[in-house]
């Protein structure tokens, strides 16, 4: 029998900014592709076609308690990609005390911060939502997805999914 890997501590990185202590709770981007049925004459059923990425993949909201003028200033960015955060985790096996390490990197830029409730002497926190165009997730050190939206980056354990596509493109 083996135990998962579970999630024992976390930071979030604003621009290089820690927020050990002050993050409480982080929703990692869902990867989600845009699958549409297809049949054609003849065939006896669907098959879904990519059509890339869903719409919604690239929200990534976080929670920090108090307030952060950091996040404050960084809001209404005129870029796709204005600012960079840092997901890092380190995950853990009970039965064996194996580690690893998650690294998510994002760029994007927020889209909306939320103040929630405020009562003076009870807990306040916010919740942004951070929409990115650029992700790369890596585990223990070694890359395993990497998209870049605008520039047509799509790698996924080391294969370039989209170079034919560029290629085919010009590009």
């Amino acid at each position: 029998m083996a135990l998962p890997k579970k999630l024992k501590m976390m930071n979030l990185f604003n621009e290089g900014n820690s927020y050990l202590g002050q993050t409480g709770e982080i929703t990692l981007p869902k990867l989600t592709a845009k699958l549409e049925n297809w049949r054609g004459g003849g065939m006896m059923g669907n098959v879904k076609i990519d059509l890339g990425f869903a719409d919604d993949m690239t929200e990534f909201t976080w929670k920090l308690g108090g307030i952060d003028p950091l996040v404050l200033k960084q809001f209404g960015a005129a870029t796709i990609s204005a600012y960079g955060l840092r997901f890092a985790g380190s995950y853990q096996r009970d039965d064996t005390g194996e580690t690893s390490a998650l690294e998510i990197v994002i760029r994007g830029r927020h889209e909306e911060i939320d103040f929630g409730n405020a009562k003076a002497g009870d807990e306040t926190e916010q919740t942004i939502k951070t929409v990115w165009s650029y992700y790369k997730l890596s585990i223990d050190g070694q890359p395993i997805i990497e998209i870049d939206i605008p520039n047509l980056i799509y790698v996924v354990n080391g294969k370039d999914m989209y170079a034919e596509h560029r290629k085919n493109i010009g590009l």
